[in-house]
């Protein structure tokens, strides 16, 4: 038999992993890295939003790139990748709904139609935005195109609960930490689609981690805790790479 070519591994590798607590433990560090790590470079540093959001767009391309490349699962990669999203998405949810004047709304909103168009094109283009399909460059493309719009939502959203709509952020936590419960009674309590539930999931934890990475490092007269920014994602980080170290993870099986 002859040797796979790395086009025909990348083909026949599913390169995210399985959907596991782990997994959903991650991505809620991950999620409130970034707002934390983004707000570090855009306002602790003084470099803006829009300078900021092209640093991390950078890096955001390059991690993707690297992703698709690869012949097998990475966790590191994987996850490396995901934080690039998280950050830029901060910035430049930050830049659409401050710098620019949209709003938290219709930021929110502008954002929630580019993420359905997203999926709807995802499904219409390869017939599944399942995880355990995503075998091919086109896949992925699409699969990190849509976390890309879910991470710069959650920021909005996550804005709009806590500042307009008048919450706070505990108590626009407690509100998407409920949803998220939903979700969860939904998937051991009915036969509602596990792709519908998994973005759903997928996209409630960036909101609930912006929220939360707020509540963190704002001052203690806006509702925060005042911590560093930097102290913050680099706690951040730690617990990631703990886990990242100590837990194994496995890729998705693949989709039949």
């Amino acid at each position: 038999m002859e040797a796979q070519t790395a086009s025909e591994m990348r083909a026949a590798a599913v390169k995210v992993p399985a959907v596991t607590l782990l997994f959903w433990i991650l991505k809620i560090l991950a999620t409130t890295l970034g707002e934390t790590g983004g707000d570090a470079v855009s306002m602790s540093l003084n470099l803006g939003y829009l300078v900021s959001t092209g640093i991390f767009a950078v890096l955001f391309v390059l991690a993707v790139g690297a992703q698709i490349r690869a012949t097998t699962f990475r966790p590191w990669l994987y996850w490396a990748t995901i934080v690039a999203s998280t950050t830029v998405g901060t910035t430049l949810a930050d830049f659409v709904t401050r710098s620019m004047g949209i709003g938290y709304l219709g930021g929110s909103l502008l954002l929630v139609a580019l993420l359905l168009g997203s999926l709807a094109l995802w499904h219409w283009t390869l017939g599944s935005v399942s995880v355990s399909s995503i075998t091919t460059p086109k896949a992925e493309a699409f699969y990190w195109m849509t976390i890309m719009f879910s991470q710069t939502l959650g920021t909005a959203l996550g804005d709009w609960t806590a500042d307009s709509a008048g919450l706070g952020y505990t108590g626009a936590a407690a509100v998407f930490g409920g949803l998220l419960l939903l979700v969860v009674v939904l998937y051991y309590g009915t036969s509602v689609s596990r792709t519908v539930l998994f973005w759903v999931a997928f996209v409630l934890t960036r909101p609930l981690g912006a929220v939360v990475g707020d509540f963190l490092d704002k001052p203690v007269d806006h509702g925060g805790l005042a911590l560093s920014r930097f102290t913050a994602s680099a706690v951040l980080l730690g617990a990631m790479v703990v886990l990242l170290l100590v837990v194994p993870q496995r890729a998705a099986d693949r989709q039949h």
